[in-house]
């Protein structure tokens, strides 16, 4: 792989021990993968935030760097919200350790935007080169903005932080974009035919890490997102086109004759919808943006929580929009920061926990060890309050 004489005094040593490591990552994960060259980058978006993630060795390696951050960088979702933790029911060891990871981050330069939506930050323009390692921020930056990025690891996020470049491969290259199976989905009068959700925990199991493209379908943004974290979830799709919505679908001419076809059956979707009783309920996950959170609180005005609800949102969509916060909160319900559902201990404490997305569905089970209900936004309403 090519270095240009920047990068091999880097990778020398000659500008401290950690930026040499960071080379030495990015180099081997370079190697691996058959890159030709490094490239700049815009900005990157670090996991491994979570002290329930990354443990006592995680934050030592973390401690033990020396560094500092060479183009914007913010965090995904931590362990607990940064303000009132105590009121989450969070332990105080598991407070001061995941207190301790956020100053590493802090002491690197990361931002300290503790989020798995990093674009309701700031407008990702169309091209532009990231390094992002949230599996559901990646397709959503790759396919409803039209960026590039590869799904990175924290580590190799983080190296790529640090050194401002990241290895050309993958879905930085215009070519690899394009798609390489067609999603048809069957049905529209189904109950739960519009739950984006549900249709990517599907079809994600079916294209697993290919590039597929939707056809017929005309979801919104918040759907775009919701489909695509699912995909991610349960497959390793990193980028997906819908015809005449997504960016590329548009710009580029996707020929999908001679590809593999898949569908996602009304039956199929209307399978995951089991009515059974449940100890909690939790959306958000993704984080909520603002019309979602709007939603959440029009469904929950006049009501009353019987079981414990949390929504989940960007600490700074949270503070731009109190009064939805104040609606939701007067219910019972609680708006949480910084943190979410699947990398919180806090539920952990559940055995069986609604959620109203295809991509917590599929992670609470292995993340918080409870059975996991999907429900619509409506449905997890009227668990939560009846």
């Amino acid at each position: 792989m090519y270095l240009d004489n920047d990068d091999e005094r880097v990778l020398a040593g000659e500008f401290g021990e950690t930026r040499q490591k960071m080379m030495e990552i990015l180099v081997a994960l370079g190697e691996v993968y058959g890159a030709g060259k490094l490239i700049p980058i815009t900005g990157a978006q670090v996991s491994g935030a979570s002290y329930k993630t990354i443990g006592r060795w995680g934050l030592a390696w973390l401690q033990s760097l020396n560094a500092r951050v060479v183009v914007p960088t913010v965090l995904n979702p931590i362990g607990m919200p940064r303000e009132g933790w105590q009121d989450f029911g969070i332990d105080e060891e598991f407070a001061r350790h995941q207190a301790e990871v956020v100053e590493a981050y802090r002491r690197l330069g990361v931002r300290l935007e503790c989020t798995c939506t990093p674009y309701y930050l700031r407008i990702t323009e169309y091209g532009e080169h990231l390094a992002w390692s949230e599996s559901s921020a990646v397709v959503y930056a790759n396919s409803v903005l039209g960026a590039r990025t590869n799904r990175e690891g924290g580590p190799s996020a983080l190296a790529a932080a640090i050194i401002g470049k990241t290895p050309y491969y993958g879905l930085h290259i215009v070519e690899n974009r394009r798609p390489q199976v067609v999603i048809d989905i069957e049905g529209d009068t189904g109950p739960h035919a519009g739950h984006w959700g549900a249709i990517g925990h599907i079809a994600g199991k079916k294209v697993g890490n290919r590039i597929p493209i939707f056809q017929g379908i005309r979801p919104n943004r918040d759907q775009l997102k919701a489909l695509g974290a699912a995909m991610a979830a349960t497959g390793a799709v990193a980028l997906f086109h819908v015809d005449g919505i997504t960016p590329e679908a548009r710009v580029f001419s996707f020929p999908t004759d001679g590809l593999d076809r898949v569908t996602v059956t009304e039956d199929e979707i209307e399978a995951l919808f089991e009515d059974t009783g449940v100890e909690a309920v939790a959306v958000g996950c993704p984080h909520c943006s603002a019309d979602e959170l709007r939603e959440v609180a029009e469904l929950l005005r006049g009501k009353t929580t019987t079981k414990p609800f949390y929504v989940f949102t960007a600490a700074w969509i949270a503070k731009n929009n109190l009064d939805l916060v104040s609606v939701i909160e007067r219910s019972g319900a609680r708006v949480i920061t910084d943190t979410c559902m699947v990398v919180s201990p806090r539920m952990d404490e559940f055995r069986s926990i609604m959620v109203d997305s295809g991509k917590a569905f599929a992670y609470v089970p292995g993340m918080c060890g409870a059975i996991a209900r999907i429900g619509t936004r409506a449905e997890c309403v009227e668990a939560a309050t009846s």
